[in-house]
């Protein structure tokens, strides 16, 4: 089957090594905002290394659809015609978001001042997501969000003149802080989110790049409204996130030696790298250098024993998004690996927690399930497989026991695996390349 086809069914074996050097693709929150950056900004934006995944493919459509023009060249680059901030114009019909919870949310600070009406949906996933923590501090700022069942999609917003806001988040999330600094461009004066915890800073980054005025003071950032945004040449950095999967899997296989060039190094998005190398893990950032305001490095990783260890509490926000396959790690290491204070997992494109735990004990793994997280007895020696696991529809969830089974006795089947199309189209692809058996 064509790897761009969305396969539902798949399955791993044990690998005897991985070797070898690819690039993973973009990454995903950078590719988001580089097509809202460029449409509103003054000139033609070029990205290159966007990744084509479908999340980031419905950002695209629905710039399209309120009229910028987005055109990919032969050679696969984006060039966006940005229109300004108040050159976008109401789509034709409702904005369909697919699976992406950054798309709607980022968006819905984009939409909250412009003149005009939008139905933001999403699939039955994205449907079940909450959108109150961005509906609450955008309607502070005066924008009009309508919902269905107390703050889910599909969303309904009337543009509105804005307000400034200085917004104290409960929780850290960078899609809650991106959506209101996005609001702030097209809000008259300063608006400022103080954050609790650290989150990955792409949208500030990126702003800056583009003209506008972003101040950091400790754990608040600022951004003053009605900026000069400028058309930026943009090359995306490889996803951390994607880059996670070969990652771990070299370092559970016994013998493997892989490098991953040209991988963003975000200091908000290396949670993962840390908590490895708290384990025991032999990872190598080599020729860092800096990017489009981004860090990067090539990532150079040989196999290692792990063992377990205590999540510390302030590395949860930066590797969010990596812990189905921290899990994995955590399940071949030696001793016993404790998560707390995880619950944001419980509302991504699954009940992460609930998924992973009952994914690792299918696969004979002795696992607690808590509200916030678990507890994770680790077994060195592998796993025996021969099971099916189903994911949930969750992209990361598949990948993650996909990686499994490379230490598995037996075959691993995992179900309702269409979704990873959504983030890593190429998984299959250089899984392979390095030497996975993933069909």
């Amino acid at each position: 089957m064509n790897e761009a086809q969305a396969t539902d069914t798949l399955s791993s074996r044990a690998a005897t090594r991985l070797h070898g050097e690819t690039t993973v693709p973009g990454d995903k929150s950078i590719s988001h905002r580089s097509i809202m950056l460029g449409a509103l900004a003054e000139g033609e934006t070029e990205v290159h290394h966007l990744l084509e995944g479908e999340d980031v493919l419905r950002t695209v459509a629905a710039f399209r659809n309120m009229g910028v023009e987005i055109v990919r060249d032969d050679a696969g680059i984006y060039r966006i015609q940005g229109v300004g901030l108040d050159g976008l114009r109401e789509a034709d019909d409702v904005l369909d978001m697919g699976n992406s919870g950054t798309a709607m949310r980022l968006l819905s600070g984009v939409l909250a001042s412009q003149p005009f009406f939008t139905v933001l949906t999403g699939d039955a996933s994205l449907r079940q997501r909450p959108m109150k923590r961005v509906i609450t501090p955008l309607s502070q700022m005066g924008a009009r969000i309508f919902s269905r069942d107390q703050g889910r999609a599909p969303l309904v917003i009337q543009g509105s003149e804005l307000i400034p806001i200085d917004y104290t988040m409960p929780v850290a999330s960078a899609q809650v802080k991106s959506a209101i600094l996005l609001a702030a461009l097209n809000t008259a004066g300063g608006s400022s989110v103080l954050e609790p915890e650290w989150s990955r800073d792409h949208t500030e980054r990126m702003l800056l790049a583009f003209g506008a005025d972003v101040r950091r003071e400790g754990m608040r950032v600022t951004v003053e409204g009605w900026p000069n945004l400028r058309a930026q040449h943009i090359t995306v950095p490889g996803d951390i996130s994607s880059a996670a999967f070969p990652l771990v899997a070299a370092l559970l296989v016994p013998g493997s030696e892989i490098l991953l060039p040209g991988v963003g190094v975000n200091p908000t998005r290396t949670g993962l790298l840390e908590l490895l190398t708290m384990m025991g893990a032999h990872i190598e950032q080599r020729q860092p250098r800096v990017a489009g305001g981004e860090p990067i490095a090539d990532l150079y990783v040989r196999s290692a024993p792990l063992h377990g260890i205590e999540v510390p509490a302030a590395l949860i926000p930066r590797a969010i998004d990596e812990f189905p396959v921290f899990c994995i790690a955590a399940a071949l290491a030696e001793g016993e690996t404790r998560l707390s204070g995880a619950a944001e997992l419980r509302v991504k494109e699954s009940d992460r927690i609930h998924a992973m735990a009952v994914g690792l004990q299918s696969l004979g793994v002795t696992v607690t399930e808590l509200a916030d997280g678990l507890h994770i007895t680790g077994r060195p020696e592998g796993l025996a497989g021969g099971v099916t696991v189903d994911s949930f529809t969750d992209h990361r969830i598949a990948m993650s026991f996909l990686v499994a089974g490379l230490r598995c006795r037996e075959p691993v089947v995992v179900t309702r695996c269409a979704n990873i199309q959504t983030s890593f189209p190429t998984f299959r692809a250089i899984m392979s390349h390095l030497g996975a058996q993933i069909s």
